[in-house]
């Protein structure tokens, strides 16, 4: 590409080297652009047809002539539109809009161009018939996109823009007819709600294997014709009605000015239209003026629209619009008349007058338009969109139409954004400003776009997110999912074929892009780097970044927002704001970024915290160093692992797709793979989930290739969890098993320590194999030596889940000393970290369940404790954890909220349900509640829910609670005494006791005691009944378990 001819972006003159205003209109010459950027734009191609047979026919000096015409004509049509002539080609001539500044409506721009382009050439090619005798014709093509624009190569000092795009509206010319204009489908779908377009056609173009769709442009129409129809109006009632009390103040003849302002795409213009709307209801007439930005140096243009609406003209031929004029206008002066024609475009010839001043002219056009509008007696509702883009004169003139409203029936609604300060707000009655939609609104809003089909759920979530309350930018990004196909249907009813990425759309991306190069160069500078950085951002990080920074006046631009004084971090006023300015960078440069973000990270943070380790892990992936990526993301799921789960795994996962990225000659990429998988393996169970979720089987392949015992070992522990948290404990501990194996042939006594406690012990206990759970329990604590976090891979305290585990089985073995671990364990885990001293609370704490310990004031103390540290922080399992636990404590008393207790219980049976917790305790909370119905003598219930849990006991292999479950089971059974009962009851007995268990398994033995001696009374044998009463008292005292103690000091 040749540089590009940079003249003055009003009037086009090429300015003087080194001049900052303009030598021909006085303007503000821009300051040189140093950014190489991606830009959206839209390129135009014009050519001459059959160049080569006119140059034969005229010579090459009377073609000099004709094509220098032309191309004065086609800069000065480029200029007026905002466009910039890059290259004269001999016979053509390529114009881009949106570049080296953007332009939020660069295709309708180009389209106008291209037009008038035509309309110039037509009138050329009369000249050149008359003079030469020959036929001259233009092409014209378009095409619209992303390409790279900036200072392209070391030498050069020229704005270029390069890409395909600028190929493909060159062959876009090629297949345009002579004559006419040729847009691409890109530029086409940006226009086509502003233009009226041919049908799709197929042309064959040079480099395509395949034919090309295209359309013709006919003519740029008023886009009120074109544009969709409305999406569900939400959340703007409040702001309805302020202007409908506006509307009924003006009815009464006191005139009102409502302003309603806001950041483009929020809702200014569906607010105009629903006024319009309910004012027509109303048979009120409403007129409307759009101010467009490439009409914003043409005088009178906003004026101009105002009174065509005014006199219902707008379709009308010159004569009828003249005649309409004339009728309600009856006593204006005729030169005043003659000078309306004129502006409004329908004179029957150019007026013949004296003199007159540019001021003059003014003047006498405004008192004509206020004698218009304000000799109207009717109410009327006159509507100005856009104010920021309106025309000086125009400003004026309606500025003084609004200073005299006071008196008439008539409310005029202004439209405008932030950045507008003009004459047209100093009148207003009232200023409506408004804001993004809340969630609930937004996700409203996109429900009637797309539907409510199961398919689209999450990426309706996506939308919602991305969109951030903005009602154009949730609307464009669903029209663009639909034209790229990943939602299939109509609008409203839509479904989703297929998982994609949430862009930017083109249209959003150019607005955006236009409020971000109004900023000077320091500042958009800052803007960049803070995109790179990510929102929110600090003051302090950029300046390590940049020698200078500019961040006040993104403030001023309303870019970027404070989001925290102390310390003063700023945050992206809309999160598609950050990926405009972070997308318009090159790759490069935003890599170089990333990197002296990790680098100022790292150095601001030596310590590193788990969020700042997760940080540097990004920016470093983002900026291509996968080693340093990886190194990081690890680092950082470690640092998080016993704080924040669901953050430890996601830099897991983050560590999973960079090694996979890794080449697959890297000798280190196969040990990259295996380290974050057998942690998201061994630590699943912390968030729950399907077995087919863990992973264990692609985990086992890559250990077996790669002979990784150790990673295979730890990954086996999520599975053994996940097992029990499914109910599946004969498998559990069968794999249990194998690991103990495997850690046995590693031989690493920390491996083994971080192993045992959490994962087999815990295995063999639910399967009631108490012996050798309290073996393996021993095993962890003796190979600890007492360091509290020896092994804390996945739990901070393995020593204190020993010594839990050592006094649970110790506790139902009847063996001495299970008190006193239980409270070395919680001493232990307080010392470490919340999440071990909530998980070993609750397994103090569910021997309650078993009747070995009381929900005294401790258990109280001690269960509340753990349920306000889980609500703290933020762990999901920690949660449920302890409102399960403090619930189960709640409804074992009298005395406190048992309401609350059984809230919490049903809480996590819910969640244990859905695998998100072990399913035992969805079986707990049956018993509990089976025991609920026995207090209130609800029989049948308690029947069925105790045999149920008691079924579904049998089925999975569980070892702990069948004493307890048959407990209740059998009580209901007394209690109800429906014929079957006493020997159904009888039977649930002989099968707990025909259970094989420890010689010493008190978990079965006080039961049993105690429910045999019931069945002795059901029988009526007294003398049995008390025999076993005793006993059982007796032997509640003697172990100690005060829950039973307790029952059986009840009984008669």
């Amino acid at each position: 590409m040749s540089e590009q001819r940079t003249g003055c972006p009003a009037c086009g003159t090429e300015p003087r080297e080194g001049a900052r205003f303009c030598d021909g209109c006085g303007a503000a010459l821009a300051a040189p652009r140093s950014f190489t950027e991606y830009k959206h734009i839209t390129v135009l191609f014009a050519d001459v047809v059959h160049s080569m047979d006119l140059a034969a026919a005229v010579g090459p000096e009377r073609l000099r002539e004709i094509m220098s015409d032309l191309f004065d004509r086609c800069t000065a049509v480029v200029h007026r539109y905002g466009g910039t002539v890059h290259q004269f080609l001999g016979d053509g001539a390529m114009a881009v809009f949106g570049a080296p500044l953007a332009l939020e409506d660069h295709a309708l721009r180009a389209c106008l161009s291209a037009l008038g382009i035509q309309d110039g050439a037509r009138a050329l090619a009369e000249e050149v018939r008359v003079r030469d005798g020959i036929d001259f014709t233009v092409r014209v093509g378009l095409n619209s996109g992303e390409a790279l624009a900036g200072e392209i190569g070391s030498s050069s000092s020229g704005y270029t823009v390069i890409g395909e795009q600028v190929g493909l509206a060159q062959r876009m010319e090629s297949a345009a007819p002579p004559g006419g204009v040729m847009l691409s489908v890109t530029t086409a779908r940006l226009v086509e709600h502003s233009a009226r377009l041919g049908e799709l056609e197929w042309v064959r173009i040079k480099g395509a294997t395949q034919p090309v769709a295209a359309r013709r442009l006919l003519a740029v129409t008023d886009h009120r014709d074109l544009r969709p129809a409305d999406a569900t109006f939400v959340g703007r009632a409040t702001q309805l009605a302020e202007i409908g009390r506006a509307l009924e103040t003006a009815l009464a003849g006191r005139g009102a000015v409502v302003t309603v302002v806001g950041p483009p795409g929020i809702g200014k213009s569906r607010i105009a239209r629903e006024t319009a709307s309910i004012s027509r209801s109303r048979d009120i007439e409403v007129f409307w003026t759009f101010c467009q930005s490439h009409t914003a140096e043409v005088p009178f243009g906003a004026a101009t629209g105002m009174l065509r609406s005014f006199f219902g003209i707008a379709d009308c031929s010159p004569e009828k619009a003249r005649a309409a004029t004339r009728s309600a206008l009856p006593d204006a002066d005729n030169e005043d008349l003659l000078l309306l024609d004129d502006m409004l475009g329908i004179a029957e010839t150019q007026p013949v007058m004296g003199e007159i001043t540019p001021d003059a002219r003014k003047r006498r056009l405004t008192a004509l338009l206020d004698t218009a509008l304000l000799s109207r007696r009717a109410p009327a509702v006159y509507v100005i969109e856009d104010a920021h883009w309106i025309d000086e004169a125009s400003e004026a003139m309606l500025a003084d139409f609004l200073g005299a409203l006071a008196e008439t029936p008539a409310l005029v609604l202004v439209t405008h954004r932030p950045e507008y300060s003009g004459a047209l707000t100093a009148t207003a009655t009232s200023t409506i400003t408004l804001t993004p939609l809340d969630d609930d609104d937004t996700s409203a809003l996109v429900a009637s776009l797309i539907g409510v089909d199961p398919s689209i759920r999450d990426l309706a979530h996506r939308i919602v997110e991305r969109a951030a309350g903005n009602p154009f930018f949730a609307e464009e990004i669903v029209r663009d999912l639909a034209e790229r196909r990943v939602l299939r249907g109509v609008r409203g009813a839509y479904r989703c074929t297929h998982d994609a990425d949430v862009v930017v759309p083109a249209t959003v991306q150019a607005t955006i892009a236009t409020r971000i190069d109004r900023l000077g160069s320091e500042a958009k500078r800052t803007l960049n780097a803070a995109a790179v950085i990510g929102s929110p951002f600090s003051e302090e990080l950029l300046t390590a970044i940049l020698d200078e920074v500019a961040v006040d006046e993104l403030v001023d631009a309303e870019l970027v927002a404070v989001v925290s004084r102390q310390p003063v971090r700023y945050a992206f006023r809309h999160p598609l704001m950050r990926a405009v300015a972070y997308e318009s960078q090159l790759r490069s440069r935003r890599a170089a970024l990333h990197r002296c973000i990790a680098a100022a990270l790292e150095q601001a943070d030596p310590a590193g915290s788990a969020a700042n380790a997760a940080l540097i892990a990004t920016h470093l992936e983002a900026a291509g160093d996968l080693d340093g990526a990886f190194r990081w993301h690890m680092e950082a799921g470690t640092r998080s692992t016993h704080r924040d789960i669901a953050a430890a795994r996601m830099s897991w996962r983050r560590a999973v797709a960079v090694a996979d990225r890794m080449p697959e000659a890297d000798p280190d990429r196969r040990a990259m793979q295996i380290a974050p998988r057998s942690l998201l393996c061994a630590t699943i169970w912390r968030v729950g989930g399907e077995l087919t979720e863990v992973g264990f089987d692609e985990l086992r392949d890559l250990t077996t290739v790669a002979g990784d015992k150790r990673s295979l070992a730890i990954a086996m522990g999520g599975l053994v969890q996940m097992l029990n948290f499914h109910g599946r404990y004969t498998e559990a501990s069968r794999l249990a098993s194998e690991q103990v194996e495997l850690l046995d042939s590693i031989g690493d006594p920390g491996l083994s320590v971080a192993m045992i406690p959490m994962v087999a012990a815990i295995a063999k206990w639910d399967a009631g194999e108490m012996a050798e759970s309290l073996s393996l329990a021993q095993r962890a604590i003796d190979l600890s030596r007492g360091d509290p976090t020896m092994g804390n891979i996945i739990f901070g305290s393995p020593l204190a889940m020993a010594l839990a585990m050592r006094a649970s089985t110790r506790c139902c073995l009847g063996i001495a000393g299970w008190r006193e671990d239980f409270d070395e364990a919680l001493t232990i885990a307080r010392s470490v970290d919340k999440f071990s001293f909530s998980t070993v609370v609750m397994f103090k704490y569910i021997a309650i369940m078993n009747w070995a310990l009381l929900p005294d004031d401790i258990a109280l103390r001690d269960t509340a404790e753990a349920l306000e540290i889980a609500r703290q922080f933020g762990d999901d399992f920690l949660l449920t954890n302890a409102e399960f636990t403090y619930g189960l404590v709640l409804v074992r008393r009298q005395d406190q909220d048992r309401a609350l207790g059984f809230e919490l219980l049903a809480k996590a049976r819910a969640v244990a349900l859905n695998h998100r917790y072990t399913v035992i305790a969805a079986w707990c909370v049956d018993l509990d509640l089976a025991a609920e119905a026995i207090r209130t003598g609800d029989y049948d219930t308690a029947v069925n829910l105790a045999g149920g849990v008691l079924d579904k006991e049998r089925r999975a292999g569980e070892g702990i609670n069948r004493g307890w479950s048959t407990s209740i089971l059998v009580e209901a059974l007394l209690a109800r005494r429906a014929p079957g009962d006493l020997d159904r009851a009888c039977t649930a007995v002989d099968a707990l006791a025909a259970l094989p268990t420890e010689p010493v398994f008190l978990y079965h033995e006080l039961p049993l005691l105690r429910m045999r001696a019931m069945l002795a009374e059901a029988h009526g044998d007294h003398r049995a009944y008390v025999d076993l009463r005793d006993r059982y008292r007796r032997r509640a005292a003697e172990t100690g378990f005060d829950g039973h103690r307790a029952l059986a000091g009840a009984m008669a």
